[in-house]
């Protein structure tokens, strides 16, 4: 392990005149709690849809097709959604997919069959239109919001709509010519169409607005959004699918590890977030492969920096996604089980502290592991209660039940402690004799409360423990002979005291704690 004194070092704190709160107090989305499900591999629900056609796309043992999940399975669980602490659930594309095609299929739901005209199937492996009705219903029912995954860049190899307009498709032998490509060449050698052509631009509005108009999204997750001309973003699909919904969250997926400020053009063109997939990175150099927190601090201060407090707050943040391996896979080998375990809870504890929207992937909750197809593997059945979670399973990290509630924890938190869903974040310069790995941070209150409400974050991210000083932000909300209490409790030190502008917490190894002035 590399072991870090100081975080930010040389760089003073915020100064008094740092924003407190995010612009735009009303924007409900700040506060929420994003989980991720893919469809098919979630939960099966209604077994009579498993050979709907093409029947030789289902196979529970095949990684590459069907497995039987769909949408009455995630309807029978919003109620273990929204005991996980879950308030906006995100559903990979519904669209009818292609035929078979090279031994797979569109189990993901990425790869449409789009025609002309567009007739807006759905898959039917995923059940009906009365299903998708009544999985909205439930989840609004529950008090959670509902966001569907769209694909406007690019259709299913072989789609219907290929044969009936090769022209409306980039071709792969000339794209480079045109600009940029990102933009105009083929991702994966999936059939790209050309949104700078007007008519293409047209069908391909038209047709997320109807599913906008069907569904009645609270949210649309674009996919590839790296991938579509952001002149594309701005002028159609935008104010296209804001006229089926206004208030939709329009959030954009711009896979892109290198900078944050490569996501500004999509949010300037209308978008109302991204993830923030560098940050991410940051989390996986530390947490899972041990090396200086200092990584975590950078990209914070950077997303700030470069985007401003309430865009930096509006970023959808994650551990995982369908796309990538699973957190603590990325791991250097040799780690034992615990030491993968703890960081993991780290890992967790700073996902929910740091700035940002948090976005959980199924399984992520009990621990899961593994790369792809691993990391698309189905829900395990034993992960639905309590009891079938206790303990330790194959595939997953530590104690099933133990992930399960720290999870719980933290999302409750999160939603309940305004600060963390929109305070400011104030990185601060954690002390200790042996150098320890620790991560420090303030997350401020509004300025309506006095500064009651806000909280000190410390996260300690290495095998041996000990004492830590952290000085205070200058002008925080804390005086000396406050008494800050740990709200987290998974074996931090359970109360401090403010003294000479300054905290001293005991930190186990591997352990983070939240403090909270006490009431």
């Amino acid at each position: 392990m590399v072991a870090f004194a100081l975080i930010g070092c040389g760089r003073p704190p915020a100064p008094p005149t740092a924003p407190v709160i995010a612009e735009g107090a009303d924007d409900a989305w700040l506060d929420q709690v994003v989980y991720l499900a893919l469809t098919d591999r979630f939960a099966n629900g209604d077994p009579t849809n498993d050979t709907a056609p093409p029947a030789d796309c289902y196979d529970p043992k095949d990684p590459k097709l069907f497995h039987g999940g769909d949408l009455a399975g995630l309807r029978a669980h919003v109620p273990y959604l929204a005991e996980l602490g879950v308030t906006a659930l995100w559903v990979t594309p519904l669209y009818a997919q292609v035929p078979l095609r090279d031994g797979s299929c569109g189990y993901h739901g990425y790869w449409a069959d789009y025609g002309d005209p567009d007739d807006g199937a759905l898959e039917a492996k995923l059940g009906s239109w009365r299903d998708v009705e009544a999985l909205v219903t439930s989840v609004h029912d529950a008090g959670m919001r509902f966001i569907l995954d769209m694909v406007v860049n690019h259709s299913g190899r072989g789609a219907r709509i290929v044969g009936q307009h090769p022209e409306w498709f980039h071709d792969e032998g000339t794209c480079a010519s045109l600009g940029d490509p990102v933009v105009f060449c083929p991702l994966h050698g999936l059939p790209d169409f050309a949104e700078e052509r007007p008519e293409v631009a047209r069908y391909l509005t038209a047709s997320a607005t109807r599913w906008a108009r069907r569904v009645r999204p609270d949210g649309i997750r674009l996919d590839t959004a790296k991938h579509l001309p952001s002149s594309y973003l701005a002028r159609s699909f935008v104010p296209g699918v804001r006229e089926a919904r206004r208030d939709m969250f329009l959030l954009a997926e711009v896979f892109d590890t290198t900078s944050i400020a490569h996501v500004r053009p999509f949010l300037d063109a209308g978008m109302d977030s991204a993830f923030h997939f560098p940050l991410r990175d940051a989390l996986v150099e530390t947490f899972a492969r041990g090396g200086p927190v200092r990584a975590v601090g950078e990209a914070v201060r950077t997303t700030i920096d470069a985007l401003g407090l309430h865009r930096a707050l509006r970023l959808v943040t994650m551990l995982d996604n369908h796309d990538l391996p699973r957190f603590m896979t990325t791991a250097p080998p040799g780690m034992g089980e615990d030491e993968l375990s703890r960081r993991y809870a780290s890992a967790l504890t700073a996902l929910f502290t740091l700035p940002g929207i948090p976005q959980i992937y199924q399984g992520d909750e009990l621990g899961m592991v593994g790369a792809y197809p691993d990391n698309r593997r189905d829900m395990p059945q034993w992960g639905w209660d309590a009891a079938g979670r206790a303990g330790r399973h194959e595939g997953t990290l530590g104690d099933g039940q133990a992930t399960w509630s720290l999870v719980q924890t933290l999302a409750r938190l999160r939603i309940h402690e305004r600060a963390l869903a929109r305070g400011a974040y104030v990185e601060l310069a954690p002390k200790t004799e042996a150098g320890l790995n620790v991560l420090a941070f303030t997350r401020r209150a509004p300025p309506d409360t006095n500064g009651k409400g806000s909280v000190l974050v410390v996260i300690g991210d290495d095998a041996r423990g000990g004492a830590v000083t952290i000085p205070l932000d200058r002008d925080g909300p804390w005086r000396d002979g406050a008494v800050l209490v740990d709200v987290l409790g998974r074996g931090g030190q359970p109360r401090t005291v403010v003294h000479g502008g300054e905290v001293v917490v005991t930190l186990p190894p591997f352990v983070a704690a939240i403090y909270r002035e006490e009431a």
